[in-house]
Parts: structure tokens; C-alpha cells; sequence
């Protein structure tokens, strides 16, 4: 038999001139830049540097009194040829980096886009489009955006079609209801204007603080959220779910879940959306926006009656790892209701998704799985026939031995007890007869 001779390994002991390597993190300089003392770093290890409270110069230790950082043109050349030089010895090219935006232009745009009126309507589109582009291009941009109060302007934008509120919506408390949209559909559009569109295509990739949250949860501003969530275009309907998933994302002000899943439409318009569409996009706002909602009671009633059980076990096959484990968490959650169990045991393929990822996606997407099977087979025994046959016990058994969290364990070990009785004894191991580690 011939020998077959390895493959030669890349050169990777090339000596990178000492010029070339950032002195803070001693590796190559894919973006250098001038700080204020005259001395050349990384940008993103200079930006760490200072962003974690940092005053001086590293190499020079001279207290910094403009934080300004020049990009070296020359030098990135001078790197990127190095680079090409030595690609036989496995040295890829850097590319070019995309400089931050100019703060003064972010100013600019910013001035345009709150311009309305039919004679400006192009030039506030255009400067929203812009904003728009900017903050595609990273996430230095978007926090340069942030810092400079885009967000108020973007807010403003999106709600301009929305009648001017009188003095007692102002004063309504957010705990007090959206109100009826039928009453109300007479101030909003249906769709959004294409400025509309712009700032909240946007804004739903920019950060949201509670004072700017709670300037959008008026009642007639969710209204028009709703109606736009339910009847806009394709793309401004997903990035309308994205925008209530923001707003719903409070650390301290959770009766904003409450005030969102009680809006008469909003529930319903996130279950649409991930029925009407297959885009990962789509089904990662749908899914983290209701299982958002499902966390306070009012919000797990809302999705039942929209039929969100349903929709997110139809989804689980088609769904990504992190939407996967969301949307069995939101199932676990309607399972903690009456009616949430009823449906989620009533559909047809209920059982044989939840076993299916059982120890398939995540500790996290298994956890919730077992607990919606225990719910589902406490409340209804044909659940818990279908369970057996769909192999849930080799399934159950294989949990307990793995690296689990315990909760999944425990609520395995409950779920085991509850189908002894209906179990083969041939295929289910009495206890203290097992080899299953005990845990």
C-alpha cells in the first residue's frame, strides 16, 4: 500500500514586524488609530482600554485630556501589503475597516428627519434612510446614534400618522389599558408612511431606556402599533413585532408585558406573523415577543385565546437553537393555565415535538420540554399514552443520567412516576432495580 504523504501545515511562525502589533494586545492591527500622546493602537483594544475607565495613555501613561481617535491610513496600508506579501505563508489580508460616522452628520440627518409636511416628506425620508444605513454598518454607530438622541427623534417619527392625543391620554396611567381599537381606528392609518417605515426599521436595531419606552405605551400609540402589526407591509410588520418586543424588554417596569398583551390586537398580530411567515427573522420577533408577553398572567390568557399554542408547536421543527428553546419556554408557560394545558395537550402534534427535543437542542430547551410533557400528561391520559408510545421513556431515562440541570431531572423523575401506570413493565425498570444514577 502507498504511503500518503500529510499535507504540509501553513507557516504560521511568521514574525510580525513589532510596528505592526497593537501594544496593548500584541497581535496585529487590523484598524490602527492615533490617540492624542502620538502613539498607534488597535481600535478595539484602545476603545476597551478607555471604556473601562482608563485615563491615560498606555504606553506613555500621559492623563489623556481628548479621548479624539485618528485613524493611521498609512499604516493600515502598509499592514494590508504586508499581508498580501506573505499569503503563501497562511497571513490572510485584513480588509479595509469602515470608519465610525461622523457625529456632526449624525446631527445633520437628525435635523432633517424630524422635518414633516408633504414638501419635506422626501428629504425626511431620505435623511431616515440614511440614519438607517448607518446603523447597519456596526455597533459603534449605532451607540454614536444612541448617545446623540436619535432615539426620542426615531419615536417621534414612527408615531407622526397618530392623531395628536388630548390632556387625558396624556395623564392615563400605564396601567390603565389601550382602550378599544375600533374606537380609535379613525385616528390611525392603516399602514405606516414610508418615513413611518424608515424610523422603525431603525429603531428596533438600536437600545430602548424606560423613559423611551414609556413615551410609546400611550394608548393610542399602541393602538397604531397594533393595527400596523396586523395590516402594514411584510417588512414593517415584523419590525413592528421586533418593536414590541423592545418595549416589553424592562428589567424594572414590568406591567409594561401587561399594558402591551392587553391591546387589543397585539397578542393576535404576533400569532399571525408567525403563522404567515417562514423567514428566521419573522419567527425569532414573533417567538421572543410572545414568550416576552407569556411572563405575566393577562399576557398567557391573551395567547390562548390567539391561538399562540398552536402556532408555536406548528413552528418547533422550523425554528433555529435560541427560538427553539423560546418557544418551548412561552409552551411551558401557556401550560401553566387552564386553558394554555388544554390546548397544548389537545393538538395532534403536541407529544410527538416535545419528545422529539428532549436532549436534542439544549439543557434549557429540555428543561422546558419535560415540564410542558408533565403538565400535559397530568392533565390528560391519552397525552400520556401518546407519550409512552412516542419513546418518551428511553428519553426520560436518558435525562436522569445526563448533565441536566436538576430541574429537568426532577421534573423527568415525575413524569416517570406519572407513566408507570400506563407503561409496559418491560420496558420501564422498576425502581431500585435501575442502573439510572441517582441524582
Amino acid at each position: 500500500m502507498p504511503t500518503v504523504r500529510p499535507l504540509a501545515p501553513l507557516d504560521l511562525n511568521v514574525q510580525i514586524p513589532l510596528h505592526f502589533r497593537c501594544p496593548i494586545s500584541l497581535e496585529l492591527m487590523r484598524d490602527p488609530v492615533i490617540l492624542s500622546t502620538g502613539q498607534t493602537y488597535d481600535r478595539s483594544s484602545i476603545e476597551k482600554w478607555v471604556g473601562s475607565g482608563n485615563v491615560t495613555c498606555p504606553v506613555t501613561m500621559q492623563r489623556l485630556d481628548d479621548f479624539t481617535l485618528i485613524p493611521n491610513h498609512t499604516l493600515r496600508r502598509l499592514i494590508q501589503e504586508w499581508c498580501v506579501a506573505n499569503k503563501a505563508r497562511g497571513i490572510e489580508r485584513i480588509p479595509t475597516p469602515k470608519q465610525p460616522a461622523d457625529p456632526s452628520t449624525i446631527r445633520l440627518l437628525m435635523s432633517e428627519a424630524v422635518v414633516s409636511g408633504n414638501e419635506n416628506e422626501h428629504s425626511q425620508v431620505r435623511a431616515l434612510r440614511a440614519l438607517r444605513n448607518l446603523a447597519k454598518e456596526g455597533e459603534k454607530n449605532r451607540a454614536l446614534m444612541v448617545e446623540a438622541g436619535v432615539v426620542p427623534i426615531l419615536l417621534s417619527v414612527v408615531f407622526q400618522d397618530v392623531s395628536t392625543l388630548d390632556g387625558s391620554d396624556e395623564s392615563k396611567d400605564v396601567d390603565s389599558g389601550a382602550g378599544d381599537v375600533d374606537a380609535c381606528k379613525k385616528d390611525v392609518s392603516p399602514v405606516c408612511s414610508e418615513a413611518a417605515e424608515e424610523a422603525m426599521a431603525t429603531l428596533v436595531v438600536l437600545r430602548l431606556n424606560d423613559v423611551e419606552r414609556l413615551s410609546a405605551m400611550q394608548p393610542k400609540k399602541l393602538i397604531f402599533l397594533s393595527t400596523v402589526l396586523r395590516h402594514g407591509s411584510n417588512e414593517t410588520r415584523v419590525n413592528a413585532g421586533a418593536l414590541i418586543e423592545m418595549l416589553s424588554d424592562s428589567k424594572d417596569l414590568h406591567e409594561l408585558r401587561v399594558v402591551l398583551a392587553t391591546t387589543d390586537g397585539i397578542m393576535d398580530g404576533l400569532v399571525r406573523l408567525l403563522r404567515d411567515f417562514n423567514t428566521s427573522r419573522a419567527v425569532k420577533v414573533s417567538v421572543k415577543a410572545i414568550f416576552s408577553l407569556c411572563l405575566r398572567r393577562q399576557g398567557k390568557e391573551k395567547a390562548v385565546e390567539a391561538d399562540a399554542p398552536a402556532a408555536l408547536i406548528e413552528k418547533l421543527s422550523r425554528t433555529e437553537r435560541s427560538d427553539t428553546e423560546r418557544a418551548l419556554g412561552a409552551i411551558e408557560l401557556l401550560c401553566t393555565t387552564e386553558g394554555g394545558c388544554k390546548a397544548v395537550a389537545n393538538h395532534p402534534l403536541s407529544v410527538s415535538a416535545l419528545v422529539k427535543v428532549i436532549l436534542k437542542v439544549s439543557d434549557r430547551a429540555t428543561e422546558y420540554a419535560a415540564g410542558s410533557l408533565l403538565a400535559i400528561c397530568n392533565f390528560s391520559e391519552k397525552a400520556q399514552k401518546e407519550a409512552v408510545q412516542a419513546g418518551i421513556i428511553k428519553e426520560l431515562l436518558l435525562l436522569i443520567q445526563s448533565d441536566c440541570t436538576c430541574r429537568a431531572k426532577t421534573k423527568a423523575m415525575n413524569l416517570l412516576k406519572l407513566l408507570r401506570s400506563v407503561c409496559d413493565h418491560r420496558i420501564m425498570p422498576e425502581y431500585g432495580r435501575t442502573d439510572v444514577v441517582p441524582f
